[in-house]
């Protein structure tokens, strides 16, 4: 049996903690997409830490972790996490293993990034830089090289003949920069990974299934960041919704049972794109500074906005999803009054549905407004002792979404999480 846990705005859910809460249930963690363009933060003894690679069940020793073949890899940041994990005392020899069909980032995908992005001026579509996106182009391109490469030895015959595949375009884009420095540092990087746990990871993760273990697959950024349903072309590279784990595993449709969506109490946005419900004014700012809102990898400012509840619902129903977490609920705290979006205005026209290239028309973010429960929530420890306006706020959601609210973030800790 399979579980999907997924964001369902544009990333920075909090799927991180959510995950970590989650995995004491489950024996396998599994992440299926992304690459460490994705930051999933954790609270561990009261210290934080951003995974970026590694499956948010690592923390969890009895537990299996599995990183995909949907995932492309970056061999030095997974090194550095391993070094920061095995800190708090993790073995990760142990408990992380690594699909053999999982693509690798070169250092040359990270400098076709930024010389792509380079090359947009104004129209910069606001990548991490991380070599994602050329990853993925080759991954699609079939020219990529993966984890199981590392076992033969023509690797660096391959690497060579794809590196000067990569600089004929970088020599396109006039790419002065010198990489030898990160190309070192990504040998050195490769030599640590062939020492960790290399799998057939399709047949090792549906054999865990048919023994009867219990996975829990684990999502990056967000449902509108996927690369078909997102708000194209501001989007990420990889499938990011549910239909993404049975590529991003190898396992079965069938398998999937509970589909775990995410959701803020409002809603951010890194880098470009559309953002219907964006705010410009002290509000913006409050759930900005209140709510940290800075991005864990890049540490940009996120731009912050009401819930929007069309983009909401929209992925609700291409996920499937099941139960919904509302993350940050106790940010909306010092607020005298709550805004949801129930609907878009475009030339006039009310819609409450996502349309086709939002980036390309003006939308009007229509409002249901919502009194402020003006009080301290993060100590509360049951739905019943939340304010009566949360409750209001909650049934909103749940009658227009037709999924139900389950649980209710309420801080960064562990505990900090409300049934409902």
């Amino acid at each position: 049996m399979v579980d999907v846990i997924l964001g369902l705005q544009w990333g920075d859910e909090g799927k991180g903690k959510i995950v970590d809460f989650f995995a004491k249930d489950y024996d396998v963690i599994a992440r299926f997409q992304g690459g460490p363009n994705a930051g999933h933060t954790l609270y561990v003894n009261d210290k934080k830490i951003v995974l970026h690679q590694i499956p948010s069940g690592i923390f969890h020793t009895d537990k299996i972790n599995l990183i995909g073949n949907g995932v492309v890899l970056d061999a030095v940041t997974l090194k550095k996490e391993c070094e920061s994990v095995a800190a708090f005392g993790v073995d990760y020899k142990k408990n992380l293993f690594i699909s053999e069909r999982t693509h690798l980032i070169l250092p040359t995908h990270r400098a076709l990034d930024k010389a792509s992005e380079l090359s947009k001026g104004t129209e910069k579509i606001g990548s991490t830089l991380k070599g994602i996106g050329p990853a993925y182009m080759d991954k699609t391109g079939r020219n990529g090289l993966r984890v199981g490469d590392l076992k033969d030895k023509s690797f660096t015959s391959q690497y060579i003949k794809l590196r000067l595949k990569h600089q004929r375009l970088l020599d396109s884009f006039n790419f002065q920069e010198d990489i030898s420095a990160w190309e070192e540092e990504f040998f050195e990087a490769l030599e640590f990974l062939k020492e960790l746990n290399i799998v057939n990871g399709e047949y090792f993760i549906n054999e865990k299934i048919a023994e009867g273990k219990r996975v829990l697959a684990e999502g990056a950024q967000g449902s509108m960041l996927d690369v078909d349903f997102g708000t194209f072309p501001f989007v990420t590279s990889s499938s990011t919704i549910t239909g993404g784990v049975c590529s991003g595993l190898g396992i079965a449709p069938q398998k999937i049972k509970e589909v775990i969506g995410i959701t803020k109490a409002y809603c951010t946005r890194v880098g470009s794109g559309p953002f219907p419900t964006e705010l410009f004014d002290a509000t913006g700012d409050f759930l900005r500074n209140t709510g940290n809102e800075f991005g864990s990898t890049t540490g940009r400012p996120r731009r912050c906005g009401w819930i929007d509840l069309v983009a909401l619902q929209f992925a609700c129903m291409i996920n499937g999803v099941t139960q919904i977490v509302m993350t940050k609920a106790d940010i909306l705290d010092g607020l005298e009054e709550l805004k949801v979006c129930n609907s878009y205005k475009i030339n006039g026209e009310e819609i409450s549905r996502i349309p086709f290239q939002m980036n390309k028309m003006q939308i009007d973010a229509s409002y249901q407004s919502f009194k402020g429960w003006k009080n301290n929530i993060t100590q509360v420890k049951t739905f019943e002792n939340m304010p009566a306006e949360m409750n209001t706020y909650i049934n909103y959601l749940n009658e227009f979404l037709k999924v139900p609210v389950k649980y209710i973030s309420n801080g960064p800790g562990r505990d900090q999480l409300v049934n409902v």
